[in-house]
Protein backbone atom coordinates (compact mmCIF):
# COMPACT_ATOMS: atom_id res chain seq x y z
CA UNK A 1 0.00 0.00 0.00
CA UNK A 2 0.94 3.86 -0.79
CA UNK A 3 2.03 6.29 2.22
CA UNK A 4 -1.18 7.76 3.96
CA UNK A 5 -1.70 11.12 3.59
CA UNK A 6 -2.05 13.54 6.53
CA UNK A 7 -4.46 13.71 9.00
CA UNK A 8 -7.21 16.69 8.12
CA UNK A 9 -9.87 17.43 10.73
CA UNK A 10 -12.90 17.41 7.95
CA UNK A 11 -16.92 16.21 8.68
CA UNK A 12 -17.59 14.43 6.04
CA UNK A 13 -21.04 14.50 4.03
CA UNK A 14 -22.83 11.12 3.75
CA UNK A 15 -25.29 11.00 0.43
CA UNK A 16 -28.71 11.56 0.19
CA UNK A 17 -28.52 9.54 -3.00
CA UNK A 18 -30.89 6.44 -2.84
CA UNK A 19 -29.09 3.31 -2.13
CA UNK A 20 -26.88 1.60 -4.48
CA UNK A 21 -28.13 -1.54 -6.29
CA UNK A 22 -26.06 -4.43 -6.21
CA UNK A 23 -25.86 -6.88 -9.28
CA UNK A 24 -28.48 -9.94 -7.88
CA UNK A 25 -25.31 -12.20 -8.25
CA UNK A 26 -21.96 -10.84 -7.78
CA UNK A 27 -19.27 -12.77 -9.48
CA UNK A 28 -15.30 -12.38 -10.25
CA UNK A 29 -14.49 -10.67 -7.09
CA UNK A 30 -11.97 -11.15 -5.22
CA UNK A 31 -10.02 -9.95 -1.61
CA UNK A 32 -6.19 -9.41 -0.66
CA UNK A 33 -5.72 -11.65 2.21
CA UNK A 34 -2.89 -10.35 4.72
CA UNK A 35 -1.96 -12.76 7.85
CA UNK A 36 -0.41 -9.92 10.37
CA UNK A 37 -2.70 -10.55 13.51
CA UNK A 38 -4.45 -13.05 15.18
CA UNK A 39 -6.08 -14.70 12.55
CA UNK A 40 -7.68 -17.99 11.58
CA UNK A 41 -6.01 -20.91 10.10
CA UNK A 42 -5.64 -20.76 6.18
CA UNK A 43 -7.87 -24.34 5.94
CA UNK A 44 -11.07 -22.63 7.95
CA UNK A 45 -10.52 -19.08 6.12
CA UNK A 46 -10.69 -21.23 2.63
CA UNK A 47 -14.10 -23.18 3.85
CA UNK A 48 -15.51 -20.01 4.72
CA UNK A 49 -14.59 -18.45 1.20
CA UNK A 50 -15.86 -21.50 -0.36
CA UNK A 51 -18.79 -22.44 1.64
CA UNK A 52 -20.26 -18.92 2.82
CA UNK A 53 -19.35 -16.11 0.07
CA UNK A 54 -19.20 -15.58 -3.36
CA UNK A 55 -15.78 -14.29 -3.41
CA UNK A 56 -13.92 -16.31 -5.81
CA UNK A 57 -10.35 -15.28 -5.69
CA UNK A 58 -7.92 -14.29 -3.34
CA UNK A 59 -4.36 -12.22 -3.36
CA UNK A 60 -1.53 -13.41 -1.15
CA UNK A 61 1.42 -11.13 -0.43
CA UNK A 62 3.75 -14.28 -0.28
CA UNK A 63 4.60 -17.58 -1.14
CA UNK A 64 3.40 -19.40 2.16
CA UNK A 65 2.47 -23.31 1.53
CA UNK A 66 -0.40 -23.48 4.15
CA UNK A 67 -1.99 -20.52 2.31
CA UNK A 68 -1.89 -22.54 -0.72
CA UNK A 69 -2.37 -25.61 -0.32
CA UNK A 70 -5.60 -24.33 1.63
CA UNK A 71 -7.16 -23.43 -1.33
CA UNK A 72 -6.30 -27.04 -2.91
CA UNK A 73 -10.02 -28.07 -4.52
CA UNK A 74 -11.63 -25.13 -3.25
CA UNK A 75 -12.10 -23.12 -7.09
CA UNK A 76 -11.26 -20.03 -5.44
CA UNK A 77 -8.27 -18.85 -7.57
CA UNK A 78 -4.99 -17.92 -5.58
CA UNK A 79 -2.06 -15.19 -6.80
CA UNK A 80 0.95 -15.23 -4.96
CA UNK A 81 3.60 -12.87 -4.83
CA UNK A 82 7.22 -12.63 -5.14
CA UNK A 83 8.22 -11.19 -2.17
CA UNK A 84 9.83 -7.84 -3.08
CA UNK A 85 13.91 -8.52 -1.67
CA UNK A 86 13.92 -12.03 -3.98
CA UNK A 87 13.47 -9.83 -7.21
CA UNK A 88 17.57 -9.42 -8.34
CA UNK A 89 17.98 -13.07 -7.78
CA UNK A 90 15.15 -14.23 -10.09
CA UNK A 91 17.08 -12.47 -12.87
CA UNK A 92 18.65 -15.37 -13.27
CA UNK A 93 17.01 -18.22 -15.27
CA UNK A 94 18.22 -20.94 -13.13
CA UNK A 95 17.35 -19.36 -9.64
CA UNK A 96 13.88 -18.48 -11.27
CA UNK A 97 13.43 -22.12 -12.61
CA UNK A 98 14.09 -23.20 -8.80
CA UNK A 99 11.48 -20.98 -7.13
CA UNK A 100 9.13 -22.36 -9.71
CA UNK A 101 9.69 -25.79 -8.86
CA UNK A 102 9.67 -24.93 -4.80
CA UNK A 103 6.23 -22.65 -4.99
CA UNK A 104 4.15 -23.36 -7.84
CA UNK A 105 4.70 -26.77 -8.98
CA UNK A 106 4.57 -28.65 -5.59
CA UNK A 107 0.53 -26.46 -5.38
CA UNK A 108 -0.84 -26.05 -8.89
CA UNK A 109 -3.37 -27.33 -10.09
CA UNK A 110 -5.08 -28.60 -7.00
CA UNK A 111 -4.54 -25.17 -6.12
CA UNK A 112 -5.98 -22.66 -8.80
CA UNK A 113 -2.87 -20.46 -8.96
CA UNK A 114 -3.71 -17.85 -11.44
CA UNK A 115 -1.00 -15.14 -11.53
CA UNK A 116 2.62 -14.50 -9.72
CA UNK A 117 2.31 -10.77 -9.08
CA UNK A 118 6.83 -9.94 -9.31
CA UNK A 119 6.68 -8.09 -5.80
CA UNK A 120 4.86 -5.28 -4.83
CA UNK A 121 4.62 -1.62 -5.84
CA UNK A 122 8.04 -2.00 -7.37
CA UNK A 123 8.59 1.60 -8.51
CA UNK A 124 7.23 3.15 -5.25
CA UNK A 125 10.03 1.26 -3.68
CA UNK A 126 12.71 3.93 -5.32
CA UNK A 127 15.21 0.69 -5.02
CA UNK A 128 17.54 1.14 -8.25
CA UNK A 129 18.72 -2.89 -8.59
CA UNK A 130 14.92 -4.16 -7.92
CA UNK A 131 13.66 -2.32 -11.13
CA UNK A 132 16.41 -3.19 -13.03
CA UNK A 133 15.56 -6.46 -12.10
CA UNK A 134 11.81 -6.49 -12.59
CA UNK A 135 11.35 -7.27 -16.21
CA UNK A 136 13.99 -9.96 -16.03
CA UNK A 137 12.72 -11.48 -13.08
CA UNK A 138 8.88 -11.34 -14.73
CA UNK A 139 9.98 -13.14 -17.95
CA UNK A 140 12.23 -15.34 -16.47
CA UNK A 141 9.67 -17.01 -14.12
CA UNK A 142 7.46 -16.86 -17.26
CA UNK A 143 9.63 -19.06 -19.24
CA UNK A 144 10.26 -21.59 -16.31
CA UNK A 145 6.50 -21.81 -15.96
CA UNK A 146 6.35 -22.36 -19.52
CA UNK A 147 9.42 -24.72 -19.68
CA UNK A 148 7.62 -26.78 -16.84
CA UNK A 149 4.65 -27.50 -18.78
CA UNK A 150 2.41 -24.78 -16.86
CA UNK A 151 0.33 -22.84 -19.68
CA UNK A 152 -2.24 -21.20 -17.35
CA UNK A 153 -0.61 -19.26 -14.87
CA UNK A 154 0.34 -15.49 -15.96
CA UNK A 155 3.45 -13.48 -14.18
CA UNK A 156 2.56 -9.51 -13.47
CA UNK A 157 3.16 -7.33 -11.07
CA UNK A 158 1.47 -4.65 -9.20
CA UNK A 159 2.13 -1.26 -9.62
CA UNK A 160 0.71 1.67 -7.13
CA UNK A 161 -0.64 4.94 -9.04
CA UNK A 162 2.70 7.00 -8.11
CA UNK A 163 3.05 5.67 -11.93
CA UNK A 164 0.63 8.27 -13.05
CA UNK A 165 1.64 11.70 -13.32
CA UNK A 166 -1.46 12.47 -12.25
CA UNK A 167 -3.42 15.77 -11.19
CA UNK A 168 -6.44 16.14 -8.94
CA UNK A 169 -8.37 17.98 -11.51
CA UNK A 170 -6.87 17.27 -14.41
CA UNK A 171 -7.67 15.70 -17.32
CA UNK A 172 -8.11 11.82 -17.13
CA UNK A 173 -7.84 11.53 -21.12
CA UNK A 174 -4.24 12.87 -20.71
CA UNK A 175 -3.15 10.96 -18.14
CA UNK A 176 0.93 9.95 -18.79
CA UNK A 177 2.85 7.42 -17.18
CA UNK A 178 6.37 10.03 -15.21
CA UNK A 179 8.47 10.82 -17.59
CA UNK A 180 11.91 8.20 -16.72
CA UNK A 181 9.78 5.34 -16.14
CA UNK A 182 7.09 5.71 -19.24
CA UNK A 183 9.35 4.59 -21.90
CA UNK A 184 12.33 3.02 -20.13
CA UNK A 185 10.47 0.54 -17.63
CA UNK A 186 6.73 0.75 -18.16
CA UNK A 187 6.87 0.80 -21.76
CA UNK A 188 9.26 -2.77 -22.13
CA UNK A 189 6.30 -4.20 -19.08
CA UNK A 190 3.56 -3.29 -21.20
CA UNK A 191 5.43 -5.19 -24.26
CA UNK A 192 5.44 -8.38 -21.97
CA UNK A 193 1.89 -7.82 -21.13
CA UNK A 194 0.87 -7.94 -24.57
CA UNK A 195 3.59 -10.88 -25.56
CA UNK A 196 1.89 -13.09 -22.83
CA UNK A 197 -1.92 -12.03 -22.58
CA UNK A 198 -1.08 -11.20 -18.72
CA UNK A 199 -2.48 -8.26 -17.30
CA UNK A 200 -1.49 -4.80 -16.34
CA UNK A 201 -1.34 -4.73 -12.36
CA UNK A 202 -2.38 -1.43 -10.64
CA UNK A 203 -3.55 -0.57 -7.11
CA UNK A 204 -5.93 2.89 -7.39
CA UNK A 205 -6.74 3.99 -4.13
CA UNK A 206 -8.62 6.80 -4.09
CA UNK A 207 -7.62 6.77 -0.39
CA UNK A 208 -4.32 8.12 -0.70
CA UNK A 209 -4.52 11.56 -2.49
CA UNK A 210 -7.52 12.87 -2.59
CA UNK A 211 -8.25 16.79 -2.41
CA UNK A 212 -9.33 16.93 1.19
CA UNK A 213 -11.62 19.57 0.06
CA UNK A 214 -13.69 17.53 -1.79
CA UNK A 215 -13.48 14.27 0.38
CA UNK A 216 -17.03 12.68 -1.32
CA UNK A 217 -15.76 13.09 -4.95
CA UNK A 218 -13.18 9.98 -3.26
CA UNK A 219 -15.96 7.96 -2.03
CA UNK A 220 -18.48 7.47 -4.21
CA UNK A 221 -21.17 10.35 -2.11
CA UNK A 222 -23.05 13.16 -3.47
CA UNK A 223 -22.57 16.08 -2.96
CA UNK A 224 -18.93 16.40 -4.64
CA UNK A 225 -17.40 18.52 -7.02
CA UNK A 226 -17.37 16.83 -10.18
CA UNK A 227 -14.57 16.85 -12.98
CA UNK A 228 -15.25 17.55 -16.88
CA UNK A 229 -12.35 16.39 -19.00
CA UNK A 230 -12.24 19.37 -21.77
CA UNK A 231 -11.02 17.22 -24.32
CA UNK A 232 -13.33 14.53 -24.62
CA UNK A 233 -16.39 16.12 -23.00
CA UNK A 234 -16.76 13.26 -20.44
CA UNK A 235 -17.83 14.37 -16.67
CA UNK A 236 -16.41 12.57 -14.04
CA UNK A 237 -17.79 11.57 -10.23
CA UNK A 238 -15.18 10.12 -8.56
CA UNK A 239 -11.89 9.88 -8.20
CA UNK A 240 -11.89 6.22 -9.10
CA UNK A 241 -12.92 6.04 -12.39
CA UNK A 242 -10.44 9.45 -12.95
CA UNK A 243 -7.91 7.32 -11.83
CA UNK A 244 -8.59 4.07 -13.72
CA UNK A 245 -8.97 6.28 -16.97
CA UNK A 246 -5.76 7.80 -16.58
CA UNK A 247 -4.10 4.66 -16.36
CA UNK A 248 -5.71 3.37 -19.37
CA UNK A 249 -4.86 6.87 -21.00
CA UNK A 250 -1.22 6.42 -20.18
CA UNK A 251 -1.14 3.01 -21.27
CA UNK A 252 -3.17 3.85 -25.34
CA UNK A 253 0.02 7.12 -25.44
CA UNK A 254 2.73 4.35 -24.95
CA UNK A 255 0.47 2.45 -28.13
CA UNK A 256 -0.65 -0.97 -25.24
CA UNK A 257 -4.21 0.48 -25.06
CA UNK A 258 -5.31 -3.16 -25.67
CA UNK A 259 -3.73 -4.81 -22.52
CA UNK A 260 -5.83 -5.67 -19.81
CA UNK A 261 -5.99 -3.87 -16.76
CA UNK A 262 -6.24 -5.84 -13.13
CA UNK A 263 -6.99 -3.69 -9.76
CA UNK A 264 -4.76 -5.57 -7.59
CA UNK A 265 -5.73 -3.37 -4.27
CA UNK A 266 -8.38 -0.84 -3.84
CA UNK A 267 -10.76 -0.19 -1.05
CA UNK A 268 -11.55 2.52 2.18
CA UNK A 269 -10.35 1.62 5.84
CA UNK A 270 -13.58 1.56 8.36
CA UNK A 271 -12.02 3.39 11.10
CA UNK A 272 -8.57 5.91 11.30
CA UNK A 273 -7.47 8.95 12.49
CA UNK A 274 -9.49 11.58 10.48
CA UNK A 275 -13.58 11.28 10.26
CA UNK A 276 -13.71 10.81 6.73
CA UNK A 277 -13.17 7.04 8.03
CA UNK A 278 -16.16 4.83 9.09
CA UNK A 279 -18.15 2.08 8.03
CA UNK A 280 -20.28 3.39 5.86
CA UNK A 281 -18.08 5.02 3.92
CA UNK A 282 -16.14 1.76 3.79
CA UNK A 283 -18.75 -0.01 2.55
CA UNK A 284 -20.29 2.90 0.22
CA UNK A 285 -17.03 2.81 -1.51
CA UNK A 286 -16.88 -0.75 -2.21
CA UNK A 287 -20.23 -1.63 -2.84
CA UNK A 288 -19.35 0.69 -6.12
CA UNK A 289 -16.38 -0.82 -6.65
CA UNK A 290 -18.05 -4.30 -6.60
CA UNK A 291 -20.98 -2.64 -9.06
CA UNK A 292 -17.63 -1.93 -11.43
CA UNK A 293 -16.40 -5.15 -11.03
CA UNK A 294 -19.26 -6.47 -12.60
CA UNK A 295 -19.39 -4.41 -15.55
CA UNK A 296 -20.27 -0.80 -15.46
CA UNK A 297 -16.94 0.00 -16.57
CA UNK A 298 -15.62 4.07 -17.05
CA UNK A 299 -16.17 7.03 -18.81
CA UNK A 300 -13.04 5.57 -21.14
CA UNK A 301 -13.61 1.77 -20.98
CA UNK A 302 -17.45 1.16 -20.59
CA UNK A 303 -19.22 -1.96 -20.19
CA UNK A 304 -15.80 -3.47 -18.95
CA UNK A 305 -15.38 -5.62 -16.50
CA UNK A 306 -12.56 -5.41 -14.20
CA UNK A 307 -11.18 -8.04 -12.18
CA UNK A 308 -10.51 -6.37 -8.76
CA UNK A 309 -9.04 -7.77 -5.56
CA UNK A 310 -10.64 -5.23 -2.64
CA UNK A 311 -7.77 -4.91 0.03
CA UNK A 312 -8.86 -6.45 2.75
CA UNK A 313 -10.48 -9.42 3.32
CA UNK A 314 -9.48 -9.43 7.39
CA UNK A 315 -9.02 -6.36 10.12
CA UNK A 316 -5.10 -6.84 10.60
CA UNK A 317 -4.88 -6.13 14.28
CA UNK A 318 -1.03 -6.73 14.33
CA UNK A 319 -0.51 -4.15 11.77
CA UNK A 320 1.77 -1.48 12.83
CA UNK A 321 1.15 2.40 11.71
CA UNK A 322 -2.13 4.77 11.98
CA UNK A 323 -4.94 3.18 12.99
CA UNK A 324 -6.34 2.82 9.08
CA UNK A 325 -3.79 0.34 8.82
CA UNK A 326 -5.92 -2.01 11.32
CA UNK A 327 -9.20 -1.44 9.65
CA UNK A 328 -9.45 -2.44 5.70
CA UNK A 329 -10.82 -5.73 6.35
CA UNK A 330 -14.32 -7.16 5.29
CA UNK A 331 -14.64 -9.49 8.10
CA UNK A 332 -13.62 -9.63 11.26
CA UNK A 333 -11.09 -12.55 12.81
CA UNK A 334 -14.43 -14.43 13.87
CA UNK A 335 -15.56 -14.03 10.26
CA UNK A 336 -18.40 -12.01 10.98
CA UNK A 337 -18.43 -9.03 8.76
CA UNK A 338 -17.22 -5.59 9.57
CA UNK A 339 -20.28 -4.00 7.12
CA UNK A 340 -22.35 -5.81 4.42
CA UNK A 341 -21.60 -5.37 1.15
CA UNK A 342 -23.50 -8.38 -0.45
CA UNK A 343 -20.80 -10.79 -0.07
CA UNK A 344 -22.21 -12.97 2.33
CA UNK A 345 -24.40 -16.11 0.52
CA UNK A 346 -28.19 -16.02 1.84
CA UNK A 347 -28.13 -18.82 3.27
CA UNK A 348 -25.01 -19.43 6.06
CA UNK A 349 -24.76 -22.89 6.83
CA UNK A 350 -21.52 -24.43 8.63
CA UNK A 351 -17.96 -23.47 7.21
CA UNK A 352 -16.88 -20.34 9.15
CA UNK A 353 -19.42 -19.92 12.03
CA UNK A 354 -20.14 -16.46 10.68
CA UNK A 355 -21.97 -15.27 14.12
CA UNK A 356 -25.42 -13.09 14.05
CA UNK A 357 -25.66 -8.87 13.88
CA UNK A 358 -25.93 -7.96 17.50
CA UNK A 359 -29.08 -7.22 19.17
CA UNK A 360 -29.75 -3.59 19.78
CA UNK A 361 -28.76 -2.70 23.46
CA UNK A 362 -32.18 -1.82 25.58
CA UNK A 363 -32.03 1.73 25.98
CA UNK A 364 -31.34 2.06 29.74
CA UNK A 365 -31.89 5.32 32.46
CA UNK A 366 -29.78 7.99 31.77
CA UNK A 367 -28.89 6.63 28.40
CA UNK A 368 -27.96 8.49 25.49
CA UNK A 369 -29.66 8.39 22.02
CA UNK A 370 -29.90 9.80 18.33
CA UNK A 371 -32.11 11.95 16.97
CA UNK A 372 -32.29 14.25 13.50
CA UNK A 373 -31.10 18.21 14.20
CA UNK A 374 -33.89 20.77 13.72
CA UNK A 375 -32.11 22.23 10.89
CA UNK A 376 -31.51 19.28 8.80
CA UNK A 377 -33.31 18.90 5.56
CA UNK A 378 -36.08 16.12 4.79
CA UNK A 379 -33.75 15.30 1.61
CA UNK A 380 -31.12 14.55 3.91
CA UNK A 381 -33.06 12.43 6.64
CA UNK A 382 -34.34 10.31 3.55
CA UNK A 383 -30.76 9.77 2.66
CA UNK A 384 -30.13 8.92 6.14
CA UNK A 385 -33.18 6.50 5.99
CA UNK A 386 -32.49 5.27 3.13
CA UNK A 387 -28.50 3.73 3.69
CA UNK A 388 -29.54 2.90 7.47
CA UNK A 389 -32.39 0.36 6.16
CA UNK A 390 -30.26 -0.75 3.59
CA UNK A 391 -26.77 -1.36 4.60
CA UNK A 392 -27.02 -0.15 8.25
CA UNK A 393 -27.51 -3.45 9.68
CA UNK A 394 -30.76 -2.26 11.42
CA UNK A 395 -34.23 -3.89 11.33
CA UNK A 396 -36.64 -0.98 9.87
CA UNK A 397 -39.90 -3.03 10.43
CA UNK A 398 -41.20 -0.35 13.09
CA UNK A 399 -41.19 2.51 10.55
CA UNK A 400 -43.06 0.39 7.54
CA UNK A 401 -46.85 0.76 7.34
CA UNK A 402 -48.67 -0.79 10.32
CA UNK A 403 -45.47 -0.69 12.19
CA UNK A 404 -45.13 1.17 15.75
CA UNK A 405 -43.26 4.13 14.33
CA UNK A 406 -44.44 4.52 11.14
CA UNK A 407 -45.72 8.31 10.68
CA UNK A 408 -45.93 8.64 6.82
CA UNK A 409 -46.41 12.95 7.38
CA UNK A 410 -43.00 13.17 9.19
CA UNK A 411 -39.99 12.10 7.34
CA UNK A 412 -37.92 13.56 10.87
CA UNK A 413 -39.66 11.42 13.21
CA UNK A 414 -38.81 8.29 10.79
CA UNK A 415 -35.11 9.47 10.29
CA UNK A 416 -34.59 9.78 14.15
CA UNK A 417 -36.24 6.31 14.94
CA UNK A 418 -33.65 4.48 12.48
CA UNK A 419 -30.62 6.72 13.21
CA UNK A 420 -31.10 5.99 16.52
CA UNK A 421 -30.91 2.20 16.01
CA UNK A 422 -27.63 2.20 14.47
CA UNK A 423 -26.60 4.34 17.28
CA UNK A 424 -27.28 2.22 19.83
CA UNK A 425 -26.10 -0.71 17.63
CA UNK A 426 -22.63 0.80 17.07
CA UNK A 427 -22.15 1.04 20.80
CA UNK A 428 -23.33 4.92 20.92
CA UNK A 429 -20.42 6.62 20.12
CA UNK A 430 -20.14 10.16 18.76
CA UNK A 431 -19.00 8.73 15.25
CA UNK A 432 -22.44 6.65 14.81
CA UNK A 433 -24.77 9.87 15.26
CA UNK A 434 -22.99 11.96 13.06
CA UNK A 435 -25.13 11.49 10.03
CA UNK A 436 -22.86 13.95 7.86
CA UNK A 437 -23.52 16.39 10.46
CA UNK A 438 -27.48 15.96 10.40
CA UNK A 439 -27.42 13.89 13.97
CA UNK A 440 -27.76 15.30 17.69
CA UNK A 441 -26.63 13.06 20.64
CA UNK A 442 -29.61 13.64 23.47
CA UNK A 443 -30.34 12.67 26.93
CA UNK A 444 -34.00 12.69 26.98
CA UNK A 445 -35.46 9.00 25.65
CA UNK A 446 -37.54 10.31 22.47
CA UNK A 447 -39.94 7.30 22.82
CA UNK A 448 -43.69 8.05 21.88
CA UNK A 449 -46.36 6.02 22.33
CA UNK A 450 -45.63 2.61 21.14
CA UNK A 451 -42.83 3.81 19.74
CA UNK A 452 -39.77 2.72 21.86
CA UNK A 453 -36.55 3.93 20.91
Amino acid sequence: MAKAPPSISLLLLLSAAVFLTLPAAISSIGVNYGTLGNLPPPTQVANFLKTQTSIDSVKIFNVNPDIIRAFAGTGISVVVTVPNGDIPALANGVQARRWVSANILPFHPQTKIKYISVGNEILLSGDDNMIKNLLPAMKNLNAALVRAGVKDVKVTTAHSLNIIAYELNGAPSSGRFRPGWDKGVLAPILAYHRQTKSPFMVNPYPYFGFDPHNVNFAIFRSPYKAVRDPLTGKVYTNMYDTLMDSTYSAMKALGYGDVDIVVGETGWPSACDAPWCSLENAAWFNLNIIKRAQGQGTPLMPNTRFETYIFGLFNEEGKPGPTAERNWGLFRSDFSPVYDVGLLRKEQGGGGGVRPAPALPAPTAGGTWCVAKSEATDAQLQGNIDWVCSQGGVDCKPIQTGGACFDPSSVRSQASFVMNAYFQRNGRTDGSCNFSGTGVIVGNNPSNGACKY
